[in-house]
């Protein structure tokens, strides 16, 4: 787990509109979770709220990365737990 996957997540989210979509498109945390974490991504959600922080993103603009689908497209992303 690492906030250098957790960086290289926001920005496959930001700049692969497929993926973004395919992110979006799933139903519940658990497979969000899988889905990330079978595209080689490992982080937690401490090391994704630091990253969000660092970048100055705030939550509307953190909801825009994964897709436009709220916040609730990010649920259980980082370290498969409901943040």
């Amino acid at each position: 787990m690492s906030v250098v996957s957790a960086k290289a997540f926001i920005e496959k989210v930001k700049n692969d509109e497929g993926f973004k979509k395919k992110l979006a498109a799933l139903k519940d945390a658990k497979a969000r979770a899988e889905f990330v974490k079978a595209a080689g991504y490992d982080f937690t959600k401490e090391e994704l709220a630091k990253v969000k922080e660092e970048q100055g993103l705030s939550d509307d603009e953190l909801d825009n990365v994964a897709g436009g689908c709220g916040h609730a497209c990010l649920e259980g992303i980082g370290d498969v737990s409901i943040w």
